[in-house]
């Protein structure tokens, strides 16, 4: 373990995945959703082998146990990638990402109602504190009083960005199934692949021919966002997820700056405030959780807290 290479390489993690983010909004005026997430998908596949093959992981890496499992997971994903894609086209990049936090809390209940996790009244009360800090956020665009293309644009924008975030968060507890039989590698390559195949099924709806600026900034996505995907993997390898997960929510600071220097987004002091509390809501899960694991521990002698 070495906690302080962990956090750097969550750090960065964030860091590229924020540009990523920047880089898909960037073209979605002239390229379509779907194309998009075929760009971020496909690209990232050799990344990914490379580092495979570089590891001496190639051969044993990519065997699977239960291919349907990693066939829904790639579905729920790729649905969950195409809609926070999709809402970028409406809201600003702070704004998805902030909305986007809600997924951590929604993986609360899900895991309670899908795996049988006993889920008490802190992690609820955690996740209801998330929850007013997504309605402060959201407040602002549900007037009830106007009615223009503008504000309706918006409420689209957030129904995706929280569509999107319930299908991470059910991506999330689906994972949680299927690192009982499945390596990390073979879960990420699968998903890559999966993606990558049912991005090509909206090709039928309208495909751009790019500009090369377009291309560059595309292939630079896929690119960009499968070294990130290396390092998020590296990250809670060198250190436990208790340390490393809170760093997670350094999204928000480059969302911040990033979407002032490149579209001039200037988030307003509601969405920031409901911001911090959605992101105190996480960290206080992340801490239950890290405390619920160190019980487990105690009780199980001679096993880890991941069980």
């Amino acid at each position: 373990m070495n906690p302080a290479r962990g956090i750097i390489f969550m750090v960065s993690a964030v860091a590229l995945f924020s540009i990523m983010a920047a880089m898909i909004k960037a073209v979605l005026e002239t390229v379509p959703t779907g194309q998009t997430v075929f760009f971020r998908s496909a690209f990232t596949l050799p990344v990914i082998l490379i580092w495979l093959f570089s590891r001496g992981d190639l051969s044993t890496g990519l065997k699977v146990k239960n291919p349907m499992g990693h066939f829904w997971r790639g579905v729920i994903g790729t649905t969950a990638m195409a809609l926070g894609f999709a809402a970028l086209s409406y809201l600003p990049l702070p704004e998805v990402t902030a909305i986007g936090f809600t997924a951590p809390l929604l993986t609360v209940i899900f895991a309670a109602m899908f795996l049988g996790e006993t889920v008490r009244s802190f992690r609820l009360t955690a996740v209801g504190i998330g929850m007013i800090g997504v309605m402060i956020i959201l407040w602002p665009r549900l007037t009830l009083f106007e009615s223009d293309s503008s504000n309706d644009t918006a409420i689209l924008g957030i129904m995706l960005v929280l569509g999107s975030a319930v299908f991470r968060a059910l991506a999330q507890v689906h994972i949680r199934n299927l690192v009982q039989t499945e390596q990390a590698s073979a879960i990420v390559f699968y998903f890559t692949l999966t993606a990558s195949t049912l991005s090509l099924l909206t090709l039928p709806f309208g495909w751009v021919i790019p500009t090369i600026g377009e291309l560059s900034l595309l292939i630079g996505a896929g690119l960009i966002g499968g070294i990130a995907q290396i390092l998020l993997t590296l990250s809670y390898r060198f250190a436990p997820a208790s340390v490393v997960a809170p760093f997670d929510y350094a999204a928000l600071l480059f969302a911040l700056v990033i979407g002032y220097i490149w579209f001039d987004e200037i988030p307003g002091l509601t969405m920031l405030a409901g911001a911090l509390i959605i992101i105190l809501a996480g960290v206080i899960i992340i801490w239950r959780e890290r405390q619920l694991g160190l019980q487990r521990g105690k009780a199980r002698p001679g096993v880890t807290p991941q069980g």
